[in-house]
């Protein structure tokens, strides 16, 4: 059904303070940073072999982001799988049961059309769908 695992994105309170973290300790190659403004973050990249680390920093504390720190702090925040037909996969799970927070897909970070996952059908896990 997933095709590979795409990404997976930690919410962050210091975007700076966290990239020195993953660029220089962690020796991870920085890609750079984007706003999304639907989402209300900022977004740094990390390529890790097949997959990236995204670090979220909300631009807006009233965005998903910045709710979720403020209610479990800063941390994993969802796990991203690559699909190909994000449209069918949505039909396909809503079919199963699964409870969608994303009815259509939107856009998201590097251009990716993406849709989440309810984590109340998914053992807690806020799950993304991502077409690149």
């Amino acid at each position: 059904m997933f095709d590979k695992i795409d990404h997976i994105g930690i919410a962050v309170s210091d975007l700076k303070k966290m990239i020195s973290l993953y660029r220089d300790s962690f020796g991870l190659e920085f890609k750079g940073t984007e706003v999304v403004d639907e989402q209300k973050v900022e977004v740094a990249f990390f390529p890790v072999g097949e997959s990236k680390i995204e670090l979220l920093e909300p631009t807006d504390p009233e965005g998903p982001v910045g709710k979720f720190i403020a209610k479990k702090g800063e941390g994993v925040h969802h796990l991203s799988f690559r699909v190909t037909d994000i449209e069918g996969k949505l039909k396909q799970l809503k079919e199963q049961g699964v409870a969608l927070i994303d009815e259509t897909p939107r856009y998201g970070a590097g251009g990716a059309r993406i849709a989440f996952l309810h984590p109340k059908s998914t053992g807690g896990v806020l799950i993304e769908l991502c077409e690149r």
